[in-house]
């Protein structure tokens, strides 16, 4: 758990290979999905399906992990009943919904989560810089000199972390959908909050080609339309069948969870069209999708991790910063605005006994790293394109920029991403400068 105390307590990471296909693989391709908290044993597969006939499944086993306290690993981190995450409680140490937490939250939010996650010390140790460290005792468990990785979303920081701290143990990184290693929290997010409003906006674009398109014909006014079919779920729920409600806060979640790509458009369209006219199935499906809610009502632990994890990642901020960084957030995405004044915001980490761990800038300044690959789309609705050329800037490395409305390209079915992909991680050969790609 702690590596500066090897003889003490241990987290047992689980692990799932796909086989390469093929004669003698070159060695493992360790992936990481993102959120921070979303598990691997299941993106393996998904990539070995995505990649099915790529060189890269024939040169490679393809390796998913859960991190620390993520899925099948244990201690597995736990802040909420099944029961308190279908009542919307507050999964992120940053919420932007109708409600605040309070001091006193706070406090039992920690002490919740020690008691469900195996005591404090699991709390203490799974943060990014832990999951590093597990990711180099994972590759030499592998057999592997040096480690070949594809991440994406928070799994681009799992990487740019992995260089800093084992430059000399790196052979090749996929980095797809970046996060800036120089942004701190509080900018990251705004930066989120403005690429969610862009996708958004860009949605009632979409919507208003449509007959009968639910946020009308002026694009313009599509924000407004929006918060009036949504802000009055506050304080009145609508039925989204099987005994459950849409609330204010499942309906935000589940426009924003359709924003994450343009193949989910008429899916949030159609939601909203049955807002309208008072029913809420489809976007109460579009959140489960996002918040790993099984069809007997139970949920994955992925977003309680992302909360943990975040606690020892993202920088704290006092009731003051916490209240403008919320008024500051809806002013940027205001089609998720409550409608209601904000009073006083805190950071639901600021009762974690243990500071930060990762640092910001991180990544800068590495000595020794090989040529490494960000993947970052135009129009990313929630990792922003100048992260990727950030990231990308600052590792030394090259950058493919695809033409797009998604966030993450890497299992895209998409020749021109495919190709770029399976010549760097083959034959260690990246694209060259201004190389592009069309979705």
């Amino acid at each position: 758990m702690n590596y500066e105390e090897p003889d003490g307590k241990t987290a047992r990471i689980a692990v799932f290979r796909v086989a390469a296909r093929g004669g003698k693989p070159v060695g493992s391709l360790v992936l990481n999905p993102g959120g921070p908290g979303f598990p691997g044993t299941s993106f393996a597969p998904q990539a070995a399906q995505a990649w099915a006939s790529s060189p890269i499944t024939k040169s490679f086993d393809l390796v998913g992990f859960d991190p620390r306290g993520v899925g099948d690993s244990t201690p597995t981190l736990d802040c909420y009943t099944d029961a308190e995450r279908e009542n919307d409680a507050m999964i992120a140490s940053f919420d932007a919904g109708p409600d605040d937490w309070t001091e006193q939250e706070t406090r039992q939010l920690y002490q919740r989560c020690a008691e469900r996650s195996g005591g404090q010390d699991a709390l203490a140790h799974v943060g990014t810089r832990d999951v590093a460290r597990d990711m180099d005792v994972l590759r030499e468990v592998l057999g592997d000199d040096k480690l070949t990785f594809v991440g994406t979303s928070y799994g681009t920081r799992l990487g740019a972390v992995y260089a800093e701290m084992f430059p000399a143990n790196v052979r090749a990184l996929v980095l797809d959908a970046a996060f800036d290693p120089l942004k701190g929290s509080r900018e990251r997010r705004l930066e989120q909050a403005r690429g969610l409003q862009r996708g958004f906006e860009q949605l009632a674009v979409f919507c208003a080609t449509k007959p009968d398109c639910p946020l009308g014909t002026d694009p313009k006014r599509a924000t407004e339309v929006f918060q009036k079919l949504a802000q009055p779920l506050i304080d009145k729920p609508i039925p989204a069948g099987k005994g459950r409600d849409l609330t204010f806060v499942k309906a935000v979640s589940g426009v924003t969870a359709g924003l994450y790509t343009k193949t989910t458009w008429p899916m949030i369209i159609a939601g909203i069209a049955e807002l309208r006219d008072g029913r809420g199935d489809t976007l109460i499906a579009l959140r489960d999708i996002i918040h790993e809610r099984a069809a007997d009502g139970t949920y994955s632990n992925s977003l309680e991790a992302t909360l943990a994890v975040n606690c020892l990642d993202e920088e704290r901020n006092n009731p003051a910063e916490e209240t403008a960084l919320k008024r500051d957030f809806i002013d940027a995405a205001p089609y998720a605005d409550t409608g209601r004044p904000v009073t006083e915001a805190r950071d639901g980490c600021e009762r974690w006994p243990v500071r930060p761990t990762l640092g910001y800038p991180y990544a800068t300044d590495i000595k020794g790293l090989p040529d490494t690959l960000t993947l970052s789309t135009t129009g990313d609705p929630v990792t922003p394109h100048e992260g990727g050329i950030s990231l990308a800037r600052t590792l030394g490395g090259s950058l493919l920029t695809v033409e797009g409305n998604q966030h993450g390209v890497a299992l895209a079915p998409n020749s021109c991403i495919n190709d770029a992909l399976s010549d760097y991680l083959i034959r260690l050969k990246a694209p060259g400068a201004g190389a592009r790609c069309t979705l």
